[in-house]
């Protein structure tokens, strides 16, 4: 009886054996199986492994190196990067981008025998400053080319243009060159072209009008930083399937279309240029358009009404030009806006309150223009994080709800005419601020600085030229480097702060502080390094506050006793002492400030002989005024 037990378990065993062979097999006939990759081509592989070889792999890190998994034993269509027609096997697609690939190519790499490549993308490696050889002109079905940030450099090889499938080319941030026939040539033969990427290629002997040359079915233009100049042909800014065009930080002048625009824009830059006349009213009907750059240029005429129609708009920059008119006092179509700048302009009239009730809005830009009036109240506040209103005239106070909105991070509204009590607690609602500039108005108070320090992401503090007052017990900030209270009404040196472990800025200058600096109020700030204390009425310092100071201006007090050199630092630049009441010897303890590049102890009561090393000239010092003064003689 065991022993037919023993035989059914060997039976059990051997059934499941053959369920088990007869499934893989099954699952070996799969539909999927049958797509898997073709077979390679014996000649592609070994015109890739031969290109490999060829090249070597950078161990540092980022990037993914897939050549380093090719595997002559295996199918090359299987390689990582590599894509093959699955009817021939032939390699059609070739993707090395950010492969950490090394090395040069030569005019006979063995890419060039890949007779069927379609798509060949090499971006984001390091051609070690190795030319792109002639040639590719042999990949006939070549579409797409991808070079880009790969460190080639020299002349773009003429026969480019000999590849006339190709669809898309993309030799951005390299170190290339056009020359000018071939560029010609070039614009001419690649009449399928729908993608252009030249960015940072020397251009500077390209004529723009070139490119009136370029294919109709042209989508993408980008020649950032290329060094162009002279009058760009605003035909380009017609071409029908046109949705993305960069000319930014070029010198080219021009006109924008008065109609006619390409109705498929999405993306158009021409920031930093030279274009000029006005800004057309037909610009509206970019209807697709969600990004806009004409910054930086010479427009002028009045601002567009149909700007204010774009729906789909998320930016729009019109800054540092010579625009003028008037912001309209309502906008129903900018829903999607998220970023406006129009600063450094001739716009006049009211501040909008739309500006901070668009939905989507997180920056406005609109300093130093000629915007007058008060701030009106504001309702249901937007999420708006940045707001640069600075340099114009706006007056009046600010209303309570401008402090409903919460999201702000950073307000500049500094020497406009605003009045008002500043109250400390109306500030702090501002919780997620980083810069705070309310500089060179006419705020009045006393700024409560331990209720100050419940904002606790404040980086940047500039309430100077008011009329304000700061007061405040142990107040901690734990991320503030920049304090300017300059030109208000402090009377005592803010001692209170000296747990701001982070300030590296302090400027407390044009005030009435008295006194001494005792040394327990100087602690602390152990990476101050700018300190600005001039023009105030102190008499003495029993020691500098901070370590590391860079800049150390303490002129026009009324410092008595011998000079008080800082403490021995690789740091410091500037010394200012002059205008003082000091006496005595310059100590010799000056000479260890071997970093000093301007030196003014003018304007005091100092005497004795100049010591040496400031006789000889220090090599690091620029500038050294030590007029009026009662030195002696070398």
């Amino acid at each position: 009886m065991g022993e037919f037990i023993w035989f059914c378990q060997i039976c059990s065993v051997l059934l499941l054996l053959l369920f088990l062979s007869e499934s893989h097999r099954s699952l070996s006939l799969s539909p999927s199986s049958l797509d898997s990759a073709p077979l390679c081509l014996s000649n592609d592989r070994t015109a890739l492994l031969q290109f490999r070889s060829a090249v070597s792999i950078d161990d540092s890190d980022g990037g993914y190196p897939k050549t380093k998994w090719w595997n002559e034993s295996t199918n090359c269509c299987t390689w990582e990067g590599v894509t093959c027609d699955k009817a021939t096997g032939q390699v059609i697609g070739l993707d090395l981008s950010d492969s950490r690939l090394v090395g040069s190519l030569s005019p006979n790499t063995s890419l060039f025998r890949l007779q069927g490549l379609q798509q060949l993308n090499l971006a984001y490696n390091n051609f070690s400053a190795s030319s792109i050889p002639p040639g590719f002109s042999q990949l006939v079905s070549l579409t797409n080319l991808n070079l880009a940030s790969s460190s080639f450099s020299g002349l773009v090889p003429s026969d480019t243009s000999l590849l006339s499938k190709l669809i898309s080319l993309d030799l951005s941030s390299n170190d290339l060159k056009f020359d000018s026939h071939s560029f010609s040539m070039f614009i001419l033969n690649l009449s399928k072209l729908e993608n252009l990427s030249l960015d940072y290629i020397n251009m500077s002997n390209i004529v723009p009008t070139s490119f009136i040359n370029l294919s109709s079915s042209l989508k993408h233009l980008s020649l950032e930083i290329c060094g162009l100049q002279g009058e760009f042909p605003s035909e380009i800014f017609q071409l029908r399937n046109l949705e993305y065009l960069d000319l930014s930080s070029n010198s080219l002048t021009g006109y924008l279309p008065k109609s006619n625009w390409s109705s498929s824009l999405e993306y158009f830059s021409l920031y930093s240029n030279h274009f000029r006349g006005s800004i057309p009213a037909s610009i509206g009907n970019l209807t697709k358009i969600t990004s806009l750059y004409l910054s930086s240029n010479e427009f002028h005429g009045q601002l567009p009404s149909t700007l204010f129609n774009l729906e789909q708009v998320t930016d729009l920059a019109l800054s540092d030009n010579r625009l003028e008119g008037f912001l309209p006092a309502h906008v129903s179509k900018l829903q999607s806006l998220e970023s406006l700048s129009l600063d450094n302009n001739l716009i006049s009239g009211a501040v909008p309150s739309w500006l901070f009730t668009l939905p989507s809005l997180e920056f406005s830009g609109l300093g130093y223009n000629r915007l007058t009036g008060p701030v009106i109240e504001i309702q249901k506040p937007n999420s708006v994080q940045t707001v640069y209103l600075e340099c114009n005239d706006i007056h009046g106070e600010l209303p309570s709800s401008f402090f409903d909105l919460a999201n702000l991070t950073d307000l500049d509204q500094s020497s406009n005419n605003l009045s008002g009590v500043i109250k400390s607690d109306m500030l702090s609602k501002l919780e997620n601020l980083k810069t705070l500039d309310l500089s060179s108005n006419n705020f009045s108070g006393v700024i409560k600085f331990d209720v100050l320090s419940k904002l606790k992401n404040l980086t940047t503090l500039n309430l100077s030229n008011n009329k304000l007052s700061m007061t405040g017990v142990n107040s901690t900030f734990q991320e503030l480097e920049k304090l300017d209270f300059s030109s208000c009404n402090v009377r005592q040196f803010p001692h209170f702060l000296r747990w701001t472990k982070s300030l590296e800025f302090l400027r407390l200058s044009n005030n009435a502080i008295e006194g001494s600096i005792l040394k327990w109020e100087s602690e602390g700030w152990e990476g101050l390094y700018n300190l600005n204390l001039s023009h105030n009425s102190l008499t003495s310092l029993e020691q500098y506050p901070g370590k590391n100071l860079g800049i150390l201006d303490v002129r026009f007090n009324k410092l008595q006793g011998p000079l008080p050199v800082p403490p021995l630092t690789d740091y410091l630049r500037f010394f200012l002492v002059s205008n003082n009441n000091l006496t005595g010897e310059i100590p010799p303890s000056i000479c260890n400030l071997t970093s000093i590049e301007l030196l003014d102890l003018s304007s005091n009561s100092l005497g004795g002989i100049i010591p040496a090393c400031l006789g000889n000239f220090s090599p690091s010092i620029f500038i050294m005024n030590l007029q009026m003064n009662n030195f002696k003689c070398w």
